[in-house]
């Protein structure tokens, strides 16, 4: 098995990994739409997506760790784990054929609301008042976005919502994982469980790129895709995640620009508003969590148990 390599802080290398991750999500999304649009079906292009991630985490992992890194220390956590990327990967990009990408991306921001709510069960954290105002905020910024009680409201939209649950289900379980598991493990289950679940149906509805655009899009997919995920996790391991955090918000403006620049679709007004009440909220929660995390490690500092109080009895007895 693939030993988990150790924390290091390195905050502003963090943070460009993570801007770097940004990106490639992006790309991934903008990708996928091109792709779509060019007459190849979902699946397919979910299929292309983890395949050419799962063939550049072979040729990155496999000689220098061999077939240990497949072996996972948390196998169940690590399907589930999978199964939730690979739910909210199919979801999203089903669709993105039907929405504008800035549209999904801004009702995808509120991931780390959803995740809020999902670590009181599963992770047992308290939650307060303050964030459970800024949450049912953040679910009114999804709403306003939604416009669910327009006229042209694209039930398409459900989907996205279906992918946000998964997305926030997953994260959910790499916290889980985190100092469990390789970079290297989680990779190549993620991955490698997608391609296999998915080649038999994306290979049985097969379409033929048309173009020679097509065809490099298709390659480019999995490289972004599997670069994407790999510097998100390098990220968190140079630098807190209540860092990192707001880097994702990187992504509305990035999104905004493929969209007009590729698609050539505007943002619409509510689309900007409602993005905007769900970044607030997110901003609010992680300044939240960041106070919160303070205190804990002040309190821990101060306690007698504490490590650095125990270093100092220690000393003094020496002395």
């Amino acid at each position: 098995m693939a030993a988990p390599l150790p924390r290091e802080d390195r905050t502003a290398a963090g943070l460009l990994l993570m801007a770097l991750a940004v990106f490639c999500f992006t790309g991934i999304d903008t990708s996928a739409k091109t792709l779509m649009l060019a007459g190849l079906a979902p699946l397919q292009v979910v299929f292309v997506r983890y395949a050419g991630h799962l063939v550049m985490c072979l040729f990155m992992y496999l000689p220098q760790e061999g077939m240990s890194a497949f072996r996972s220390a948390a196998p169940r956590r690590q399907l589930l784990r999978s199964i939730l990327l690979l739910g909210s990967t199919a979801l999203n990009f089903t669709a993105l054929k039907y929405l504008p990408i800035t549209l999904t991306t801004t009702i995808m921001f509120a991931a780390p609301i959803v995740i809020t709510l999902l670590a009181i069960p599963i992770l047992g954290e308290k939650v307060g008042p303050h964030r459970i105002v800024a949450v049912c905020v953040g679910f009114v910024g999804v709403i306003v976005t939604i416009r669910p009680w327009d006229v042209s409201f694209e039930p398409a939209v459900f989907f996205t919502l279906g992918a946000l649950l998964c997305s926030a289900g997953y994260f959910i379980m790499t916290r889980m994982l985190a100092g469990i598991e390789s970079n290297a493990t989680s990779q190549l289950w993620g991955a490698g469980l997608a391609t296999l679940a998915l080649a038999p149906f994306g290979i049985g509805s097969w379409v033929a790129p048309d173009s020679w655009v097509t065809v490099v899009v298709m390659l480019v997919i999995g490289v972004i895709g599997a670069l994407g995920h790999i510097a998100a996790t390098m990220a968190h391991r140079l630098a807190d995640a209540s860092v990192l955090a707001p880097m994702v918000y990187i992504q509305i403006l990035t999104a905004a620009l493929a969209g007009v620049l590729v698609f050539d679709t505007w943002p619409t007004v509510w689309t900007l508003g409602g993005g905007a009440i769900i970044v607030a909220s997110g901003l609010y929660i992680w300044h939240r969590e960041r106070q919160r995390s303070g205190l804990k490690l002040r309190a821990m500092r101060a306690s007698p148990y504490g490590p650095r109080r125990r270093r100092e009895q220690d000393q003094g007895r020496k002395d």
